[in-house]
C-alpha cells in the first residue's frame, strides 16, 4: 500500500490517537487537513481509526501541516523521556516499504532545543520527502558507516563514512543509500 501499512507496532495505536487529536486541537475536518498536508481525505481517517500506519513521507507531511518535526510527534505518544536515555529505551520508528528505521536517540524533551536521530538506510533504498515538517530546521548530519546521497532542494551531495554536512532545511529533501552496505548515520536537528 503506497500510502501506509497495517499497524504492528507498539507506537502506531497511539500515534493514531494523537494524529486524531492534534486534528481536532486545531479544529480542523479531515478535508481541512488533506487540503493543507496533501494526504487524502480517505488516507487520514485510516490513519486516525489506527487502521493502516504512516509512510515517512505521509508522516513528514501530517508533521509539516502541524509544524512539528517527526521527532517531536513521536515523543508526543511516549511518556517524557529521563535525563539518560537507555539504547533499550529509545524509540525506533520503520518505513516498512523502504526497510529505513529511525531512532529516536536523545528524543524531544522540554526545555532542550535539540534532538538526536539515527538514520539506517538499507542498500539502495530512497526516502524523499516533499518538505520539512518545520521549515528552516538546522541539521548537522553524521555518516557513521556506507554511503549516503543527500539531495537537498537542488544541492545534492555524496557522502562518506565520517563526513558531515550541515544545512537548514527549507525544501524537499531525498535520501539514497547508493552502495552495497546499510547507510548508518546521525543527525542533530535544532529548531530554528
Amino acid at each position: 500500500m503506497e500510502d501506509g501499512h497495517a499497524p504492528t507496532s507498539a507506537i502506531d495505536r497511539p500515534l493514531a490517537a494523537r494524529l486524531a487529536a492534534l486534528r481536532l486541537e486545531q479544529g480542523w475536518s479531515l478535508d481541512m487537513l488533506a487540503e493543507r498536508s496533501g494526504v487524502s481525505r480517505a488516507t487520514l481517517s485510516r490513519l486516525e481509526r489506527g487502521q493502516t500506519s504512516p509512510t515517512a513521507a505521509v508522516l513528514n507531511r501530517l508533521c509539516g501541516a502541524y509544524g512539528r518535526t517527526m521527532s517531536r510527534l513521536l515523543a508526543e505518544v511516549e511518556a517524557d523521556p529521563p535525563s539518560l536515555v537507555r539504547a533499550a529505551d529509545q524509540p525506533v520508528w520503520t518505513d516498512r516499504p523502504t526497510g529505513f528505521r529511525r531512532r529516536s536517540v536523545s528524543p524531544p524533551a522540554h526545555g532542550f532545543l535539540i534532538e538526536l536521530i539515527e538514520g539506517r538506510l538499507p542498500p539502495g533504498a530512497v526516502v524523499a520527502y516533499d518538505r520539512p515538517p518545520v521549515p528552516g530546521l538546522e541539521h548537522h548530519l553524521w555518516l557513521a558507516t556506507g554511503r549516503l546521497d543527500l539531495a537537498i532542494g537542488d544541492d545534492k551531495h555524496l557522502l562518506q563514512p565520517g563526513d558531515c554536512l550541515r544545512y537548514r532545511l527549507f525544501g524537499a529533501s531525498r535520501f539514497t543509500n547508493p552502495g552495497l552496505a546499510e547507510a548508518i548515520y546521525s543527525i542533530a536537528i535544532g529548531r530554528p
